[in-house]
């Protein structure tokens, strides 16, 4: 067992280190803290940190860079228009409630054509939230996107975010009533 154990961290070592030197990874977009990279098609994980840029500026070039022409959300919230746009959207929406939005990859594990990215956004609620002026309230929630890359973009995203704590942090529910 305990050889197993060793075997394995040692593997899943090997493994993130080979993802660090790994010419898949833009050093200039936002760097996992943690990786797993194994065989990718090309593009795959430039396209995921293309994605975590725009979510951490805002820049509509990353989701523009990163996103394809007929990107498919599988997941669509309530509200939100289908394809790039549906993002860019929502990222302008949410920003004028934490307009210093940023998000970070905590961890980013991609196999052929798929990337697995855990995010965590952090912030202050200074803006305006459905209507509820923020009083400065530190914002950090945490999320997980399934991508499906073709040709170097994000086809299809599966995602889930940790909404209860952003809403229990943006004040929007209470649990004391």
């Amino acid at each position: 067992m305990k050889k197993t154990l060793l075997a394995l961290s040692l593997s899943f070592l090997l493994t993130a280190q080979a993802a660090e030197r790994s010419p898949e990874i833009d050093r200039s977009l936002p760097v996992p803290s943690q990786t797993v990279i194994g065989k990718v098609e090309a593009g795959v994980v430039l396209a995921a940190q293309r994605y975590a840029a725009f979510w951490n500026t805002g820049e509509a070039r990353f989701a523009e860079q990163a996103l394809a022409d007929d990107f498919t959300d599988l997941n669509l919230p309530p509200g939100r228009i289908q394809g790039p746009k549906g993002p860019l959207a929502a990222s302008q929406a949410f920003r004028q409630a934490v307009p210093d939005l940023k998000a970070k990859i905590e961890r980013l594990i991609a196999t052929d054509d798929q990337v697995v990215v855990h995010l965590r956004f952090t912030g202050t609620y200074s803006g305006i939230f459905k209507g509820k002026q923020g009083k400065g309230q530190k914002v950090d929630f945490q999320a997980v996107d399934i991508y499906q890359v073709v040709n170097g973009k994000i086809k299809t995203n599966w995602h889930l975010e940790d909404n209860l704590s952003l809403l229990l942090q943006l004040e929007a529910i209470s649990f004391n009533n």
